[in-house]
């Protein structure tokens, strides 16, 4: 079972070893000396130091060389040098013999030995008087206590059967004497181990090389824990004379890199599936009809869970029909469609309005409740996993993104939301096609379906928005706004600014919008959000494509409120006692500029409201950008409490009372969000 080297560090200090090792540095008739890199001592023992003719202090920094010499022993100091120089030379053991001043013959050898942890080399030195069997003994066990280190030790033979008894396995194991002995300590290896455990150790036996083996060990507890196994030979001259080795109980670092492991996994497949879906809605926001939807996610499906086919089933509300949509042949479906009612389970995603998964044939034929069509379906396709989700807008549902697989296949609970944001994204990409199909020369309809079609209801808070086209030939605008709900409970609003108009604007408008979604998802505080834009727009938008925006996240329980603005109009503050002001923090750089990004904080009282804006709003051909702002914060202060405190009737106020006695010449978007001062957020 085989060794490291190891050994102690330069400086022995005997009363920290153990009470084995003690006895055989002190009371043992062996001596013993270890010498650092540069060959001069830097322990030894008393016997040792006497065999020498001096004290552990006086040895202690000198060669032995020097040691003899100071003694008055010239060629017992030739001799020992030259034993010295022969072990750095052949990176061998030598072995020699030393007579004292006192006429005792003592037999010495000395061997390399490796520092593991800094690599340094050292010699170490052990002297046996007169070639006692008692102090070869305890020379051999000192040498591979050195060489191995100790948690459980163990010894073998020559042929590698074990021949000693070792309590501390047996404890481990509650294997009895006779069942350890020989091979038998193979009997407590797990038997997915226990081969290749053998090989290596048969192997280390027959080449005469260190053994170290990682394996699981069978406890008498009836588990199993991890260890590792290290083993050195104890040589006699050119002969292998037993096998000393260690036995370390690694489980806690085993199951702590296990756990960094899957930690690390996680997080990579969290990073990808988050890239997944950057990518899926840069490529659905490219997509404006229903057939180049249906290829990306064709794509989408493939390269992110493995799905063999894709198809979305599309409801048609009129005929209470299902229609399908996809990328290859429909795997055996109805062509023309089929109703609610039909056993597939896209029709039941859309009926119950809830994902459907099966993982195999016996699973659908559950969910299907035994419907005799089933087998037939089965028979006519090569599907054999499904996972259906249904696409909603406006709470109800538009069709179903069906993926299916040739094998039987389980869904993990991390793809199952990554597939169900996939799902929202899918359906804002439809939605937006089925507006482009029907109505591809009405822009201002196209515009409003890019928005949210309501704003979400979050306890604490009060959102509004407002939008009003400045279009005069039906062309699609870039002004936008969104506010959705974070997983932690806090709130998250954005109004943005595509420079130009026509369908260029849109997208580019869409695709900022659904990327900035996936990353608020993942990491919501706004400086992270548009540090993440600028990646994406700098590899998907062109260097013209200027876009500014404003994105917050508020707090509805401490009323905090985090911004970071990209080169967008200041927000308006409206505070019923303080009067409006707009905040004055320095904006930064549009979208795609390269620039650090600011993070800016404050509190929102109850009561206050603050307000979002395009330029539309304060900027005309008649009145500057500045003059817009200062007639904003005063047409603000003279609102009545009534409109103040409604931030729904505050937007309307705002842009009759700013565009009264101007032509409109550009889109006119905000987004408000208010905390009541009557209601009382409990604590989430």
């Amino acid at each position: 079972m085989s060794a490291e080297t190891s050994i102690p560090p330069p400086r022995i200090n005997v009363a920290e070893l153990p009470d084995a090792v003690q006895t055989l540095l002190t009371d043992a008739p062996i001596g013993f000396a270890l010498l650092g890199p540069d060959d001069v001592f830097g322990s030894i023992n008393p016997r040792m130091a006497a065999v020498f003719g001096s004290t552990p202090e006086r040895c202690l920094g000198r060669t032995p060389g020097q040691v003899l010499r100071e003694g008055g022993d010239a060629s017992g100091a030739v001799a020992q040098t030259e034993s010295v120089a022969s072990v750095r030379e052949t990176g061998r053991a030598v072995r020699g013999h030393h007579r004292t001043t006192e006429g005792q013959n003592w037999d010495l050898t000395w061997f390399p030995v490796n520092d593991p942890a800094g690599g340094d080399e050292h010699i170490a030195l052990i002297g046996a008087r007169d070639h006692e069997d008692v102090a070869h003994r305890g020379e051999r066990r000192l040498r591979a206590l050195l060489q191995a280190g100790n948690q459980i030790i163990w010894a073998a033979g020559p042929g590698g059967e074990v021949h000693e008894d070792c309590p501390q396995w047996r404890t481990l194991t509650g294997q009895d004497l006779e069942s350890y002995l020989g091979h038998g300590w193979l009997d407590a290896v797990h038997p997915d181990d226990r081969s290749r455990v053998a090989r290596a150790w048969d192997d280390a036996v027959l080449d005469v090389t260190p053994f170290d083996a990682m394996f699981r060990v069978r406890t008498r507890s009836g588990g199993y824990d991890h260890y590792r196994a290290r083993a050195n030979p104890v040589m006699d001259g050119a002969e292998t004379a037993e096998w000393v080795g260690t036995l370390v109980d690694v489980t806690t670092e085993r199951e702590a890199e296990e756990l960094r492991q899957r930690l690390n996994q996680q997080l990579s497949e969290a990073a990808m599936r988050t890239a997944r879906l950057q990518k899926a809605t840069s490529d659905l926001a490219e997509a404006l009809t229903a057939e180049e939807v249906v290829q990306a996610m064709s794509e989408i499906g493939r390269s992110g869970v493995g799905a063999d086919h894709t198809s979305l089933a599309l409801f048609d509300r009129d005929r209470l029909r299902l229609r399908m949509l996809s990328a290859d042949d429909s795997q055996g479906l109805p062509r023309n469609g089929f109703s609610l009612d039909y056993p597939d389970i896209a029709a039941l995603a859309v009926a119950d309005r809830v994902p459907r998964l099966a993982a195999g044939p016996a699973e659908l034929r559950e969910l299907l409740d035994g419907v005799p069509e089933v087998e037939e379906i089965l028979e006519r396709t090569d599907e054999r996993a499904w996972v259906a989700l249904p696409m909603m807008a406006a709470g109800r549902p538009i069709g179903a993104l069906r993926f299916s697989f040739t094998s039987p296949r389980e869904v993990t609970d991390e793809e199952r939301v990554f597939l169900e944001a996939l799902a929202g994204q899918c359906a804002l990409a439809i939605g937006r096609a089925i507006v482009y199909e029907r109505e591809h020369g009405t822009a201002e309809e196209l515009q409003r379906s890019l928005l949210p079609e309501e704003l979400p209801e979050v306890r604490g808070v009060r959102l509004a928005a407002y939008y009003r086209s400045g279009s005069q030939h039906v062309q699609v605008g870039g002004d936008w706004y969104d506010a959705f709900p974070l997983p932690d409970g806090r709130v998250a609003g954005v109004l943005g600014d595509v420079m130009g108009k026509g369908i260029p604007a849109a997208a580019g408008m869409s695709r900022i919008r659904n990327a900035l979604r996936a990353l608020a998802f993942s990491m919501p505080e706004p400086a992270d959000v548009l540090t993440g834009l600028d990646r994406m727009f700098s590899a998907t938008e062109g260097m013209d494509q200027v876009t500014t925006l404003v994105y917050f996240v508020l707090d509805p329980v401490t009323g905090q409120l985090d911004l970071s603005n990209a080169g967008h109009l200041p927000p308006l503050v409206v505070a019923g006692n303080a009067g409006p002001s707009l905040l004055e923090t320095e904006p930064d750089t549009p979208l795609g500029v390269s620039s650090t990004r600011g993070h800016h904080k404050f509190f929102v009282q109850p009561g206050n409201t603050v307000a979002l804006y395009s330029d539309g709003l304060v900027e005309n051909r008649k009145r500057s950008v500045d003059a817009g702002l200062d007639e904003l914060v005063q047409k603000a202060a003279d609102a009545r409490p009534d409109v103040v405190g409604d931030p729904q009737q505050m937007l309307e106020y705002l842009v009759e009372s700013m565009l009264e006695g101007y032509e409109q010449d550009d889109d006119v978007t905000l987004l408000a969000v208010q905390l009541p001062v009557i209601d009382s957020v409990s604590e989430r």
